[in-house]
């Protein structure tokens, strides 16, 4: 049947695009906890993303790192960013280098831009492939905006993890990628998460804040 013959292309776009969808939901919202909630949505589709791929590629392997992103960046990471914020007393309102209007239209800028890159450096790969790159290079650069444009040092957090996000994304969309790939940067993002944990309470008990914009207004005043 050749609606039936479509569906692993189409449920993947489907999947990809909420993917990215959620990255402009990270950009929009202003609260820390709403940033925390669409972090493990975001990741939540990403797992079912990498399992649909584990079915359309017919590459077991790749439950494996929809596993991972299910446990751990779903559940264990968005928990542990709430007990952090909870525990420090964070404040919760993040304030943005640039307005919202402005942050949304730079990342419809990124995404056209995406794909004026990925689209023709891949014309001898699937569909599928393609579009699933193009997503991906579109979320890693919509997580890269938003650690640029946010103050809060957890919200950049959060960008950072979205944007390996696309990384894993990209991974799974691409046919024979090894497992070691995935698991190397499954590796290298709880490596980091780890590191930003220690470090959040070093600077909260250096500085009393975690926003960037009052910590250099502390640095100004010691020079």
């Amino acid at each position: 049947m050749p609606g039936f013959a479509t569906l692993p292309y189409d449920v993947a776009h489907v999947l990809d695009t909420l993917v990215l969808v959620l990255s402009f939901a990270l950009l929009y919202q202003r609260r820390l906890f709403g940033v925390l909630t669409i972090y493990a949505w975001q990741a939540l589709l990403l797992a079912a993303a990498a399992a649909w791929q584990a079915y359309a590629q017919d590459a077991p392997h790749l439950y494996i790192t929809a596993g991972i992103a299910l446990v751990f960046k779903a559940i264990i990471i968005p928990i542990a960013l709430h007990r952090i914020i909870v525990y420090l007393d964070i404040h919760r309102t993040i304030e943005t280098a640039l307005g919202v209007g402005a942050t949304l239209t730079v990342g419809v800028a990124l995404v056209a831009l995406s794909i004026l890159l990925v689209l023709p450096v891949t014309t001898a790969s699937g569909a599928l492939t393609r579009e699933s790159l193009a997503a991906a290079l579109s979320v890693v650069l919509l997580g890269l905006l938003m650690m640029i444009t946010r103050r809060n040092a957890v919200s950049q957090v959060v960008g950072f993890m979205s944007l390996e996000n696309g990384l894993i994304l990209a991974a799974v969309g691409v046919k024979g990628m090894p497992l070691v790939v995935e698991l190397s940067i499954a590796f290298s993002v709880m490596v980091a998460f780890i590191i930003f944990g220690v470090f959040f309470f070093h600077i909260r008990e250096r500085f009393d804040t975690l926003d960037i914009h009052d910590m250099e207004r502390f640095r100004g005043e010691r020079r």
